[in-house]
């Protein structure tokens, strides 16, 4: 794990990226337009590079299985509350690690 990258600057750069897509693809659910799934291969993209960056260990318990429901169909609106879910949580166990490192 990237004890650096954990920090609550860098990371919180990550999840206001997701902010950002969030209120694209829910925009792009609510009018139907289409467009939802390329604003969530873009927020995978984000999604994975945090990973790659800070360490696997921020991924949540079965994260690596909702993650692959999400790559398999990203335009259907489950799999935006999933991701969506699964920030929320690694944004939490981000907290978590950054406080046992700091230990």
């Amino acid at each position: 794990m990237n004890v650096e990258a954990l920090a609550k600057e860098h990371v919180e750069a990550w999840f206001n990226e997701w902010l950002i897509l969030e209120a694209k693809i829910h925009a792009a659910h609510t009018a139907r337009s289409g467009e939802a799934a390329v604003f969530m291969q873009e927020a995978l993209i984000v999604f994975q590079r945090l990973l790659i960056e800070v360490g696997e260990e921020l991924l949540p318990i079965n994260g690596a299985e909702r993650l692959a429901f999400i790559q398999a169909k990203p335009s259907q609106y489950a799999c935006y509350r999933q991701l969506d879910e699964l920030f929320k949580e690694t944004k939490k166990r981000s907290a978590r690690l950054r406080l046992q490192a700091d230990r």
